[in-house]
């Protein structure tokens, strides 16, 4: 069911500017270090969005996730 693991290096992508995160973590990339679960898929009936992934960027600092956040990095490199 996930479909990032900790370790995966990621971009976050949110594509709607009036999203109030899309401004300060559109195009980050980072790496996931947790994944961490809850119930929101109780609320929208998709069972991926059980899971939130806490995401360490590469600029420093954390933040949560869910799934239709993130992406594979740009560069396939592993600091991409």
């Amino acid at each position: 069911m996930a479909q990032f693991s900790k370790g995966d290096h990621v971009r976050i992508d949110i594509p709607d500017e009036t999203d109030l995160d899309h401004q300060e973590y559109h195009g980050e990339h980072g790496q996931v270090v947790a994944v961490l679960s809850d119930d929101a898929d109780s609320l929208t009936a998709d069972e991926r969005d059980a899971l939130l992934y806490r995401v360490a960027f590469d600029s420093g600092g954390t933040a949560d996730f869910r799934w239709r956040d993130l992406r594979p990095p740009l560069d396939d490199s592993p600091n991409a």
